[in-house]
């Protein structure tokens, strides 16, 4: 993620609050439904927040809360009473809030009345808007005074704020309401036995005029177009049903969740990319959007292709020590409608990621050899090789082979791989690496990202240009397994530091190698002893840092915290190299995990022993819904299933390898190439229906890069 949580001391949004998400807007709340400016809650489009205060008085009292359910992740439904004044606990009048977010919010209040008696009661909405930056709120820094102005008109109320040349505004409609500038007002009767609702609304304003909300509906009865956004998503990705149903909850859930993040590039209104998660996070980003897009890729490869041609777009063309852009470099985040001086960097659009780049020319080369949008990808391919000009001219800042990162300028991220906050890269006895820092996962990264180009030209018929780049993934495999593995330790360094010494702390990040294939088979066998230690696997997964350390702490952002994204690459490795047991425990760990939290994994969780602790213990500032803990499920059960294919090789390959516990596994609808397919593994024994024509199904896994291997003649390097 950003590192915003760690680097800025960022508060929680607080036990028991609600997230709800749909698209690039989000809402935070409490559980009773009241929004408090003092807290990071609020309304929130395009990274402002468009609503700071949403209090809902009854007879002057907030509703004590009795539950919030989350019917999707963009709608809620509150519940909660009114407390009575004479002090008896139990109290006749109900309240329902029904909340959707879209562009503002749409609010339906019902009031029960399970008394004989009817009820007298003074409905108070207090209504505030300070348009504050989103990370204003966060880090609690909201400073900046509006000019404002509050006109009621009718049955509506517009808030109008200026900051120097800054306008913004939102509309407020309230059906029948009494409105003043300050708050709106109903006066009802309850009858006995009886109910009253409203309905309300907030959306943001432009020029005073009010866009159309995605909770908008054309006509009574009607589906909002959120539902039919949903139920479109819903209709053209698989459909999977397990034997085992908490699994398959979590896989949904999933599924939902996905959607829910999807964002339009707002330059292209038609390509949907996939947000980092919410709360803070609703918007692109370059490492995290596309490890969702390669974990997805099985469910919708559209949200692939739309990354890919965002980030293309966005490809640095300039050095800029600001924003940390440099020719060939892809983004680490775009903000919408942050002021320049909030973002990272001070630009809206900020470069300073070291693995989104290979990254980029991996996610390319997946699409591809799943057959999709070869026309995409030949357009693409000369942003991919702008990109490995990046990591030959940029990324190697000394030319000793590895990628190093050094922030260019006091704004930016200390570091600057996916364990990004300040204090995330350390030795073993706890001290900070100093930069510039060369990671172990980076340089699996840029392995990756010259086999991915390979593949591509070896595709095309450039057997010249697939050799020079096999020649240098070669190169860099002995160099790195030469110089990060630490042979009395028995695992890898998880860097090197400014002045080569190997930044010896035993952390996740290990394990992602052995997904790229950089890692020698003969080290395989002792990874993954120590990934499976007391020491680095908590019972729910693997630590971020193993428990011997020196700066080890279980509720640290990525110090000996579990991240399920970090596990679901550490388990698609371990299938890799054949450890399928190790690889099955840490997926049914993540699985179980899951159940805690309504089948939703979160961004991470803390890393306290599960002999300890019998519960996953959340971490305070965690996203939920986040793009690659929501694709995690999904890249366990395809690694399981050893799911894979190379459409221009002609194949389509499938090794299952589920725990008897997992159940039978039936999935129809699944995209490949130009055609859907059916998936039935009964007792780990897969049959296949549907594969387009001229592509077979292997049991066998990944013969095309022998092959390639071969041709180029290099021999067997994975």
């Amino acid at each position: 993620m950003a590192g915003w949580n760690a680097d800025t001391a960022a508060g929680p949004v607080g036990p028991g609050t609600v997230t709800l998400v749909e698209g690039s807007s989000f809402c935070i709340s409490l559980a009773n439904g009241d929004i408090h400016p003092e807290h990071p809650h609020g309304v929130f489009h395009d990274d402002t927040r468009i609503l700071s205060r949403w209090n809902l008085l009854i007879n002057g009292q907030s509703l004590e809360s009795l539950t919030a359910s989350t019917t999707e992740p963009y709608r809620a439904l509150f519940i909660g009473r009114v407390p009575r004044s004479d002090g008896y606990a139990d109290s006749p009048l109900i309240v329902e809030r029904v909340r959707e977010v879209g562009a503002g919010i749409l609010e339906e209040v019902t009031i029960r009345n399970y008394s004989p008696d009817e009820a007298e009661c003074e409905i108070t909405l207090d209504v505030e808007s300070d348009f504050a930056d989103l990370f204003e709120v966060k880090e609690a820094r909201v400073q900046r005074q509006w000019e404002e102005s509050r006109v009621p008109d009718g049955d509506s109320l517009t808030i109008r704020a200026a900051w120097q040349d800054i306008h913004k505004g939102v509309v407020v409609r309230a059906s029948g309401a009494d409105i003043a500038a300050g708050a709106l007002r109903y006066r009802v009767i309850v009858p006995p036995h009886g109910r009253w609702s409203t309905r309300l609304s907030v959306v943001p304003a432009s020029d005073g005029v009010a866009p159309a909300a995605s909770f908008v509906r054309q006509g009574g009865g009607e589906t909002s177009p959120s539902d039919r956004r949903r139920r479109e998503w819903v209709a053209k990705i698989p459909k999977l049903h397990m034997g085992n149903r908490s699994i398959e909850r979590t896989l949904r859930r999933s599924y939902d969740d996905l959607g829910a993040l999807r964002i339009e590039d707002p330059a292209h209104p038609e390509r949907i990319v996939v947000a980092a998660g919410a709360p803070w996070f609703m918007t692109l980003f370059g490492r995290d959007s596309l490890w969702a897009s390669e974990m997805a890729l099985p469910v919708d490869p559209s949200l692939a292709l739309g990354t890919l041609k965002t980030l293309a777009d966005r490809q640095g063309k300039v050095v800029d020590p600001m924003s940390e852009e440099e020719p060939g470099k892809i983004l680490h985040e775009v903000r919408l409608g942050v002021s320049s001086g909030l973002s990272l960097g001070g630009k809206s659009v900020y470069y300073g990621s070291v693995d989104a780049t290979p990254q980029f020319v991996m996610a390319i080369a997946s699409v591809s050899r799943w057959g999709f949008a070869k026309d995409t990808i030949a357009a693409l391919l000369p942003h991919a090789d702008r990109a490995l000009d990046w990591i030959r001219n940029y990324g190697d800042k000394d030319g000793d082979g590895f990628v190093e990162y050094e922030r260019l300028n006091e704004q930016g991220l200390i570091n600057q791989g996916w364990k990004d906050s300040w204090d995330g890269i350390n030795f073993a006895d706890g001290r900070l690496a100093e930069p510039p820092i060369a990671l172990c996962e980076v340089q699996a990264l840029v392995y990756s990202a010259y086999l991915s180009r390979a593949w591509m030209a070896y595709d095309a018929g450039d057997v010249p240009l697939a050799a020079k780049l096999t020649a240098e993934a070669a190169e860099l495999k002995k160099r790195f397994n030469e110089q990060f593995w630490m042979p009395e330790r028995g695992y890898y360094a998880i860097a090197l530091d400014g002045k080569k010494r190997q930044v010896d702390a035993c952390a996740s990040n290990m394990g992602q190698c052995l997904w790229h294939g950089i890692v020698d088979e003969d080290k395989v066998p002792q990874m993954a002893e120590r990934l499976m230690s007391p020491e680095m696997f908590s019972g729910w997964g693997v630590r971020t840092l193993a428990s011997d350390m020196g700066a080890y702490n279980p509720a640290s952002y990525h110090n000996g915290s579990v991240w399920p994204h970090d596990n679901a690459i550490i388990a698609a490795g371990l299938m890799r190299y054949g450890f399928v047991d190790e690889a099955q425990r840490i997926a049914t760990a993540l699985f179980e995990a899951a159940e805690y939290t309504d089948g939703r994994l979160p961004e991470l969780f803390c890393g306290f022993d599960r002999g300890q602790v019998a519960e996953p213990v959340p971490y305070p500032t965690a996203c939920s819904p986040q793009a690659w803990a929501a694709t995690s499920p999904i890249m366990l059960i395809t690694s399981l299933m050893r799911y894979d294919a190379h459409i221009s090789r002609g194949g389509f390959w499938m090794d299952p390898a589920l725990p008897a516990s997992y159940g039978d596994l039936h999935i129809t609808n699944a995209p490949i190439a130009g055609g859907r397919i059916t998936i039935d593994i009964t007792d780990s024994e897969p049959a296949v229906r549907g594969l387009p024509e001229g592509i077979a199904f292997h049991r066998e896994h990944r013969p095309w890069l022998t092959e390639m291997m071969e041709q180029v003649g290099l021999g067997d390097q994975e």
